[in-house]
């Protein structure tokens, strides 16, 4: 065995020189015999198996580090348009108080669709009605959709952002009577008068803002108003 391990280590294993040695040495016809390979490869197989492990831990790494970036800049992008709608949101305010629009200069490509649609004005059919009571051309849905003029009751710019606003349901409060009724006109407050509890009107507002050049920068808010 010894001379076969030395034929072995030394690449001179063939298959003459290993048939020659088992028959001069044991004179048989057997040619069961092991024969102790090199270990040469063994280092480079273990250097190959470590480079994959390191190589797989850098991806992971370069990975996490990639992720990180684009969720970080995802969150300041929405950050920013959500900060849009809140602006929306104040001017949205400032349209159910004037009963349409608000008057402020500085406020561009102002437009209420909700005025007409389909010859009827749904704007003041949702701020003087319960739901139940809109009419059918005056949409509750909750959808937003910037290409449809129906889907949506006010449109404004905030800097580079779009604001859609939209009304979606109405309950009905006694706060805000006709102002030529109040104010020392016919509706008048004496210490013996009994008052009646002030209820608010209540309306729920959906309000989406979006980047006028990359729509994917959006942010979508619920708002609940008592007026």
């Amino acid at each position: 065995m010894e001379n076969i391990y030395y034929l072995c280590k030394n690449r001179e294993f063939t298959m003459r020189n290993i048939v020659h040695y088992i028959f001069k040495k044991h004179k048989t016809n057997s040619l069961t015999f092991a024969c102790i390979r090199s270990d040469r490869g063994m280092a480079l197989a273990m250097i190959l198996v470590l480079s994959a492990i390191a190589l797989i831990v850098m991806a992971g790494l370069v990975y996490m580090l990639t992720s990180g970036t684009q969720i970080s800049g995802l969150q300041r992008r929405y950050a920013t348009a959500y900060e849009a709608g809140v602006g929306g949101r104040d001017i949205m305010y400032q349209v159910v108080a004037e009963r349409g629009d608000p008057n402020i200069p500085s406020l561009t490509n102002f437009l209420i669709p909700a005025t007409n649609v389909g010859g009827i004005n749904c704007l003041t059919n949702k701020l003087l009605s319960y739901t139940a009571d809109w009419n059918a051309a005056c949409s509750n849905t909750l959808t937003i959709d910037p290409l449809t003029v129906t889907t949506f009751d006010v449109r404004y710019d905030l800097g580079n952002y779009r604001v859609y606003a939209k009304i979606v349901d109405t309950v009905l409060g006694n706060s805000a009577p006709d102002f030529g009724l109040a104010k020392g006109s016919v509706a008048t407050t004496d210490t013996g008068e009994i008052k009646v509890p002030t209820k608010p009107f209540l309306y729920s507002i959906e309000i989406n803002s979006e980047n006028i050049v990359n729509a994917d920068e959006r942010a979508k808010i619920s708002v609940l108003y008592a007026y």
